[in-house]
């Protein structure tokens, strides 16, 4: 697999990185043993996971198989904290919260250190640069390697990193933003600012919630999370017209490329300005293993063409047009 750099670090990690959010939920032990096999051998690195996964189990299950295979060494480790499902605070980046919840995540997955600590959501109740200072001492202390952010607007992304720069602390290398061809918003001030900035873009939910695997082009499939009710509104969203249309035109281009529609939508996002490694979230090891042969993928330019007109997102003041021409 080839090699990219995680943001402005010195780190490489294949252009393909393994989620684990349906690790120890929808995907069990044997999946899960299977789907980090395949992924070692296709010569991935990073791995995602965040302490919210499965209240915890994934985390769980990652150190556990990490400690099976031998192969911390080989992995470029990260996870996050911010989110509480299931309390009266959802969101909490306070440094009491925390520096708690790393070490909770240190010991589940069985590890001195992690070697990307992300901020998973913003959390209005909590100054920024209390969060900040938190992931300062996480990395001063030796248990974080480096650290990120994730769904974050353009302001609060400029916002931290600026407050990081003029501190001359551990500085922000990624930014971990929805992403895909049916999801392009981050295209109007993300990608501006991570591309200034030195952020690695690390895409989640890059077949737009499985959407763009064509599976649910005709009906929904039962076993599918379109098909679950606890997860059929995620999918859902991506039920309309302009969706309909961006994924006919992937699965066209898939027929004449001989190829699968889901290596088509990922091969087109790994390739995007900015763009590190798209993070895939299989539930099982088929869908990984066909997910994975999209790097063998390279798309013809008046395909790229055609996909990105297709699913052109609405660009207009101020992001683009008379107000940033030179």
């Amino acid at each position: 697999m080839q090699q990219r750099p995680l943001g402005r670090s010195g780190v490489r990690v294949g252009r393909l990185a393994l989620g684990t959010m349906t690790w120890a939920n929808q995907t069990d032990e044997y999946e899960a043993r299977d789907q980090l096999a395949a992924f070692l051998d296709a010569g991935g690195s990073l791995i995602d996971t965040a302490d919210s996964y499965a209240q915890g189990a994934s985390e769980d299950l990652l150190g556990t198989l990490i400690q099976e295979f031998d192969c911390r060494d080989d992995v470029v480790l990260a996870t996050k904290a911010v989110q509480r499902p299931g309390t009266d605070r959802r969101l909490d980046a306070s440094r009491r919260h925390l520096l708690r919840a790393l070490d909770a995540s240190l010991a589940r997955l069985d590890v001195d250190h992690v070697d990307l600590w992300q901020v998973h959501r913003w959390d209005s109740w909590t100054p920024l640069e209390e969060t900040l200072a938190a992931l300062d001492h996480a990395v001063t202390s030796g248990k974080v390697r480096y650290v990120g952010i994730s769904n974050y607007s353009g302001w609060q992304t400029s916002r931290a990193c600026t407050i990081q720069e003029l501190k001359g602390s551990a500085p922000i290398i990624t930014t971990q933003m929805e992403y895909s061809l049916l999801e392009r918003g981050i295209e109007r001030e993300i990608v501006p600012a991570a591309q200034t900035l030195g952020l690695g873009i690390l895409p989640w939910s890059p077949l737009g919630r499985g959407v763009l695997t064509g599976k649910y082009r005709h009906s929904i499939p039962i076993d599918s999370r379109g098909g679950n009710p606890e997860t059929s509104g995620f999918v859902g969203a991506y039920n309309n017209e302009r969706a309909h249309r961006i994924v006919d035109a992937v699965c066209t281009a898939a027929e004449g490329l001989d190829a699968s529609p889901g290596e088509v939508a990922l091969a087109w996002l790994r390739d995007r300005p900015g763009v590190v490694a798209p993070i895939l979230g299989a539930r099982t090891t088929n869908q990984l293993i066909s997910a994975l042969a999209s790097e063998e993928l390279e798309l013809p330019e008046e395909i790229i063409t055609a996909l990105e007109d297709v699913s052109e997102p609405d660009m207009g003041y101020p992001e683009a047009g008379w107000a940033q021409r030179r």
